[in-house]
């Protein structure tokens, strides 16, 4: 259990189960799950999501129920069987998980310039890469978007300037500087729009293991050969500025660089479906956007007669 594991709407106490790894039997999922719920049950909880991790939603979340394609760094691989084990269990969908990919040697939708270009015009609004010689900089700027846009929804927690720096340092030796952007209003920070190279491009040829020799090779393969999928983190806009033109802005800046790079395919961490605003900004981002893959966090609820309530919508 995870006392501050909590979701807008929650009316009783939830706990979670996660790595879940089974073949396909149902006798044997069935096994598994059973004590993890006694577990929960012992511990005065009254439901189960599932599967989730042990820290936040950005890595190892959900079961993979469409797209099937090789796993971003990060994010749960599993076999189309594994939505069936856990609904006859009595598992349903408590939120779907959205993620959205794009050829980026295609233009931008003519509706993101459109929308950029007040703001292209406009002297008080600038948007810049991060530099990684001003990391604790740029750590603050992120802090400060990052909880105005995203902390308290979807059970996302404030994050600290310090906690950022920590992030920064970790993401340093994969970090291209070219496709993490931030927009100042008046030099204040407005927006973020932090991507990564798609690390398992990289990491599939160390076959799993990472220690000092892994670790040689690693940097060998990563000067040697290129990443073509780039892959998104995080997207953030301050309140103030949220439906009103800002997130094209920042998405055409960066796509002045990004597309005339190395990189031939874009695709985005998960969304939730209870966020249907950023769903319709990643719709949107370019005329050959599409849906790459969907990943969904089930919820098991223990009295089952208690009404089930699916993720209430942001």
């Amino acid at each position: 259990t995870n006392k501050k594991y909590k979701n807008k709407g929650d009316d009783v106490p939830v706990g979670g189960m996660g790595f879940f790894d089974c073949v396909n039997d149902q006798g044997a999922a069935d096994m598994l799950l059973d004590v993890a719920r006694h577990w929960l049950l012992q511990r005065g909880m009254q439901a189960m999501d599932g599967p989730i991790n042990f820290g936040e939603r950005d890595r190892w979340w959900g079961v993979e129920v469409e797209g099937f394609q090789p796993p971003l760094y990060g994010m749960n691989f599993n076999l189309p069987y594994y939505k069936d084990l856990l609904e006859h269990y009595g598992f349903r969908p408590f939120f779907n998980q959205v993620c959205f990919g794009m050829h980026l040697k295609v233009p931008l939708s003519a509706k993101i310039h459109e929308r950029a270009r007040p703001y292209q015009e406009d002297p008080a609004f600038t948007a810049r890469p991060i530099e990684k010689n001003k990391l604790e900089k740029y750590a603050a700027d992120f802090a400060t978007v990052y909880n105005a846009a995203w902390a308290g929804h979807g059970g996302l927690k404030e994050l600290k300037k310090e906690q950022v720096v920590l992030m920064f340092k970790t993401m340093k030796p994969v970090m291209d500087e070219r496709i993490i952007w931030f927009v100042y209003h008046h030099e204040k920070p407005a927006a973020i729009f932090v991507n990564l190279p798609d690390l398992n491009q990289w990491f599939r040829h160390l076959h799993g293991k990472f220690g000092l020799l892994q670790k040689l090779k690693f940097l060998w393969v990563k000067a040697t050969k290129k990443c073509t999928k780039a892959t998104g983190l995080v997207f953030g806009i301050i309140p103030e500025f949220q439906g009103k033109g800002l997130d094209a802005f920042l998405i055409a800046e960066t796509g002045k660089v990004i597309q005339h790079i190395e990189y031939q395919e874009y695709e985005m961490q998960w969304i939730g479906d209870f966020n249907p605003k950023m769903i319709n900004v990643a719709k949107n981002i370019a005329d050959n956007t599409f849906v790459s893959r969907k990943l969904t966090t089930y919820r098991y609820l223990f009295d089952r007669t208690k009404e089930f309530k699916p993720h209430p919508i942001l």
